[in-house]
């Protein structure tokens, strides 16, 4: 069973969603959100193996959301809904880390089809090793704070924040903060 998490800010959409999903014989709904802080939340305590994501929601909107869920540990596939047949969108969609795209009025099939190729991919970039703690500190240093801020925000200590530092720029395969920076902005993290 291939459990979906459904992520569209209008209600009468992620309704028809959810109906359809209810409808396949191997998916079900894991749960929703309708915008993309919601969704990092319920991500956090709903294990599901695809999120169903559009692209235009409030806030942090899905392209914004996708190297976040990515992120995450055990990070599900994504699969992005526009209500529009953008090549520019999907391309950046694909690029940072989305595994397939569809628009709203794609046929049921189609999605459908999709969501099973989506459970075959995983091919997780490197940013999706760290841990929610690293990403924090990442996401703060490449926004241009120091170490002493960093510590401060996240009421850790200075050795700690270092730790984490060294930690991340390993994974990450750099060696200075113009690394850091140049890595953030071409997988669109800031």
């Amino acid at each position: 069973m291939i459990r979906v998490l459904v992520a569209e800010d209008h209600t009468i959409v992620r309704e028809g969603i959810k109906q359809l999903i209810g409808m396949a014989r191997d998916l079900e709904v894991a749960g929703e959100a309708c915008n993309g802080e919601q969704l990092i939340e319920v991500l956090r305590r709903t294990p599901c193996d695809v999120v169903l994501l559009d692209i235009s929601m409030p806030g942090v909107n899905g392209l914004e959301a996708i190297p976040r869920i990515r992120a995450l540990n055990e990070a599900p596939a994504i699969l992005v809904l526009s209500m529009h047949d953008e090549a520019q969108m999907a391309a950046r969609a694909l690029k940072v880390g989305a595994a397939g795209y569809a628009t709203k009025d794609s046929d049921p099939a189609l999605a459908d089809r999709m969501v099973f190729e989506v459970g075959l991919t995983d091919s997780r970039p490197p940013h999706a090793q760290l841990s929610e703690r690293e990403f924090s500190v990442f996401e703060r240093l490449v926004r241009g704070e120091s170490v002493n801020d960093i510590a401060l925000h996240l009421a850790i200590s200075n050795k700690t924040v270092s730790t984490h530092k060294a930690r991340l720029m390993q994974k990450l395969g750099a060696h200075s903060m113009a690394d850091l920076v140049r890595y953030a902005m071409e997988h669109r993290l800031v």
